[in-house]
């Protein structure tokens, strides 16, 4: 968020002040306060100027200071990743006024684990707000028990005039237990140790519609670290600058492609001086289906878990790592949807949030596809022991129901389809359902190949 500096106001007040004496004006624009270069995150003790902010579902309490295990100093962080079922460790280092932060190439900071790990993330750029831009991000970052340099290059500091986020990572429990992390000396720094940039994004050729708007995909770059080989960044497209070959095809900001007309067009980018890897073929054209109906149910009767219409409860994947599926969050004309390419199966996952429709009597998702004739939908109810496979696996249950023209509700290719299904088609203690207290997982598949999605709720 840019720094909003009040030296205007501050100045006719002082002006006010000693108008007795006179103030003479500066004929000359006034210049905004030039932002803090401080490059510490944390070094020995908090010290107000940096505030962390614990991630959802994470253990809130689970980072302390430690003033006998510091790599330097007089003290260091103590991260308490805890045991399976108990969550994760987890937050963003925020700084209050944002820091102009062009001037350094690299995160850095020091780490050691009580057992060797890998953290799941560590960056920089979230500021923990749902709105940062340039987050930038290593995975798996390998943890020994001595004290360890990690390096976190910068894809293009120079987008980092006004940043909010200084540092994030995120661990999991490894091996069956939980362990404990500690960092140390976290700053920003110019190496001259990175070189040879080599950015990628996802190529792609997609047909898409007028009106539509996406994000590029699978952003990264590879810098080479001296001492140390490769390390890959993945970050935010807005590092990026794109180049639309058509621009009476399709605009492009910050990473988000908007489609202003058919025909057809190509997307590039730059990191800086250096071309990006990979490019976006569109074919565009009028998107003949329109929109979904929009649901005029009362809120207080639904579950939604996505809608426009409706405030929607966590879900985790909308395309879980083990299905056959491709999906885009795509929104035509400020309505959005998902929107599924080379479909065989898809799994939505809101396993870490599961819904209890107990007092729901229906589910309701709107479905559209120019192919296919048969679609399936099924609903897992993971049990008390909120796992597939936990405890008691015997409280996982689950039913799949076939749509076809020839059944209640119909599903037919080429127009918006409601899927409105009575819960009950899914309950059977014997075949399906068991309960629905403990539901975790969609699973769609079909014949459809490409199937649009909206509003996706339970309701009564």
């Amino acid at each position: 968020m840019p720094f909003k500096s009040s030296i205007v106001g501050a100045a006719a007040v002082v002006c006010a002040l000693v108008a007795p004496l006179g103030c003479s004006r500066d004929p000359g624009p006034l210049e905004p306060w030039a932002l803090p270069t401080d490059p510490i995150v944390f070094q020995d003790n908090f010290t107000g100027a940096v505030d962390f902010q614990a991630f959802g579902n994470s253990k809130v309490d689970a980072l302390s200071t430690d003033t006998v295990e510091q790599f330097a100093g007089t003290g260091c962080i103590r991260v308490s990743v805890p045991d399976p079922g108990a969550g994760y460790a987890g937050g963003a280092f925020t700084s209050g006024k944002a820091r102009d932060l062009t001037g350094y190439n690299a995160l850095t900071f020091y780490t050691k684990a009580s057992k060797p790990v890998t953290i799941d993330v560590a960056g920089l750029g979230n500021d923990n707000t749902g709105t940062s831009k340039y987050e930038a991000r290593r995975t798996a970052v390998p943890v020994t028990t001595t004290w360890t340099k990690q390096v976190i290059p910068i894809p293009d500091s120079g987008r980092l005039t006004a940043e909010r986020g200084l540092f994030f990572f995120a661990a999991a429990p490894q091996g069956g237990s939980g362990y404990v992390l500690w960092f140390d000396e976290v700053m920003f720094e110019r190496l001259d140790t990175i070189s040879n940039p080599r950015p990628t994004m996802r190529s792609e050729v997609l047909d898409t519609y007028v009106g539509a708007s996406f994000g590029v995909k699978d952003t990264k770059v590879t810098f080479d670290l001296a001492g140390s080989g490769s390390v890959l960044v993945e970050h935010m497209p807005a590092y990026f600058r794109y180049v639309s070959s058509n621009p009476l095809v399709a605009t492009v900001d910050e990473g988000l492609i908007t489609v202003v007309g058919a025909g057809k067009d190509t997307i590039s980018a730059m990191l800086d001086s250096t071309a990006v890897a990979g490019t976006v073929v569109l074919n565009t054209a009028e998107f003949e289906a329109g929109l979904a109906p929009t649901p005029t149910l009362p809120a207080a009767n639904v579950i939604s878990l996505f809608s426009d219409a409706y405030n929607n409860v966590w879900v985790d994947r909308w395309s879980a790592d083990w299905d056959h599926a491709d999906v885009t969050d795509l929104s035509i004309y400020g309505n959005h949807m998902k929107y599924y390419t080379n479909l065989d199966y898809a799994g939505i996952e809101f396993t870490s949030n599961p819904i209890d429709a107990t007092a729901m009597t229906h589910f309701h998702m709107d479905i559209y596809s120019p192919f296919g004739s048969t679609v399936r939908i099924k609903l897992v109810d993971f049990g008390s022991d909120g796992a597939y496979g936990g405890f008691d696996s015997a409280l996982d249950t689950e039913r799949e129901l076939t749509f076809t023209s020839s059944t209640t509700p119909a599903y037919r290719a080429g127009s918006w389809v409601a899927l409105e299904i009575p819960l009950s088609a899914f309950m059977d203690p014997y075949a399906g359902l068991a309960a629905r207290a403990h539901l975790a997982q969609l699973i769609i598949s079909g014949d459809v190949g490409t199937l649009y999605m909206d509003n996706v709720y339970f309701h009564k």
